[in-house]
């Protein structure tokens, strides 16, 4: 079995972050979790690299294993933090794998930072446009494929409307609205469950920060000519399935200038879940 070993990671402002990394060899690929307000649920994905590549992973400022703060949740915080995380485990570039929310954090952080980063793995993001390009059609799926268990949607919304939740409710709760993420429909739950546990619960306050800005900053002039002068290796993955319209990435795809795009047919949200052989041979590939 291949050996993990946690770390803490101080920020600059003293902040401390979870860590670990998986495997031998240099450099590892550093992975961007999702969320934002979550924690990384990697595990597979390590696993799944085995054999390709070690692998960094984290929590990010405030979540999961990380020092719980006030924050400040901002990207450019978030930014300086992954910068911490690069320098403690001595790297000077990194290839660099961030999924969902995280593809948008590491795609800032390229951004940011183009001399510390080797290549780009950009999973499951949501383009580099307004949230109009996606948001609409992904509520109106979401409610769609929960709906496909009505008693789902029932305690969902239940859950949902309730001011103050139990820890068990709270994770019900995100079990029911994660298991959407997931094309196979007779293990989406089991799928689900896998990603809730263990159970380090989700930081609301700065996920709502981190999305609010988004919709501030996100979908400008300014962040497409910036992507057009990243001139490194990026490639994107999608499963073809995610209920959040692929279409968005198309954005970004247009932008770069150095761009590989994989999609997984028979894969949701999180395609090393249902495709492990194909999401692993398109990570190999772009490293």
């Amino acid at each position: 079995m291949t050996r993990t070993e946690s770390e803490t990671v101080e920020t600059d402002d003293g902040v401390r972050l979870w860590a670990a990394r998986t495997g031998e060899g240099e450099p590892p690929l550093v992975l961007c979790h999702g969320g934002p307000g979550l924690w990384d649920m990697f595990t597979d994905v390590a696993a799944t690299l085995a054999d390709v590549t070690p692998v960094v992973r984290w929590d990010q400022r405030g979540c999961g294993r990380s020092e719980r703060c006030a924050g400040p949740w901002t990207s450019e915080r978030f930014v300086a933090d992954l910068d911490a995380v690069r320098r403690h485990f001595g790297l000077d570039r990194m290839p660099l794998l961030g999924h969902s929310w995280g593809a948008q954090l590491a795609l800032s952080y390229a951004l940011a930072r183009p001399e510390r980063v080797s290549a780009l793995v950009y999973v499951s993001g949501t383009g580099i446009g307004p949230d109009a390009d996606w948001h609409p059609a992904f509520r109106e799926n979401f409610l769609a494929r929960l709906g496909e268990h009505p008693e789902r949607l029932a305690r969902w919304q239940e859950l949902t409307n309730r001011p103050l939740l139990s820890e068990e409710e709270d994770r019900e709760r995100a079990v029911l609205q994660w298991s959407i993420d997931f094309e196979d429909r007779e293990r989406d739950l089991d799928h689900a469950r896998r990603m809730a546990d263990p159970w380090l619960g989700i930081n609301a306050e700065c996920g709502k920060a981190l999305n609010e800005e988004r919709k501030r900053t996100w979908g400008t002039p300014e962040l497409y000519a910036a992507c057009q002068s990243l001139y490194l290796p990026v490639t994107i993955i999608d499963g073809a399935r995610d209920i959040r319209p692929r279409t968005a990435v198309d954005s970004l795809e247009r932008a770069l200038p150095r761009v590989r795009r994989v999609s997984l047919p028979d894969a949701g949200h999180l395609p090393w879940a249902e495709d492990p052989e194909g999401f692993g041979e398109a990570v190999a590939a772009a490293l």
